[in-house]
């Protein structure tokens, strides 16, 4: 496979959630993106799926850069062996570094945290920021209700249908791999977006 994708930011969530897929799920990811020569832009903690997939892709001789504020530096544990560590000053400086390194995004399992940062890029997309291609990794359905979420705004006229497919929900992260590769054009996303 020929990718032209250099570097994917994963957005996941700081704990494993109860389903071993979920986990299972973030070590494939690490090591595909290892394998390919995909770095892996993430938050920057040690815990959780987050941890997990910087880990898998470390193993796997990887790249990985990690992006986190510095209040959470003890509350997500910042992971020490990244090969790259970015200590910002807030949530909302964090995720103009992610989306600005990142030449796709991939939304594995996650809370509050994660569906923020994946309604922030998909709305950047939208508004025609950005055209990088933005994959729901929806391991074990765990992504059916954000799904649901979506359709319902677009059947109640609150979102267009145009706007709706800008986010593609695959099974699995070889999937969301080879979606990835496909050419954006080229549009860099600005640092000061809002």
């Amino acid at each position: 496979m020929t990718l032209n994708v250099r570097s994917v930011a994963v957005f996941c969530g700081s704990r494993t959630g109860h389903d071993p897929a979920y986990s299972q799920e973030a070590v494939r990811a690490g090591e595909l993106l290892a394998r390919h020569g995909v770095r892996l832009i993430y938050g920057g903690g040690a815990n959780g799926l987050m941890g997990i997939v910087a880990d898998a892709t470390i193993r796997a001789g990887g790249s990985v850069t990690g992006i986190i504020p510095e209040f959470l530096k003890t509350r997500e544990k910042m992971h020490e062996q990244v090969s790259e560590l970015i200590v910002t000053t807030s949530m909302h400086e964090r995720k103009q570094i992610m989306f600005a390194k990142a030449d796709a995004f991939w939304i594995l399992p996650g809370g509050f945290g994660t569906f923020d940062e994946m309604m922030e890029i998909l709305t950047w997309r939208q508004l025609g920021r950005h055209d990088k291609p933005i994959l729901l990794v929806n391991v074990g359905g765990w992504g059916d209700c954000v799904v649901a979420m979506l359709d319902a705004a677009v059947r109640q006229g609150f979102a267009s249908a145009e706007a709706r497919a800008l986010l593609v929900s695959v099974p699995d992260v070889e999937t969301a791999l080879s979606l990835s590769g496909r050419a954006h054009d080229g549009v860099e996303l600005p640092m000061d977006v809002l």
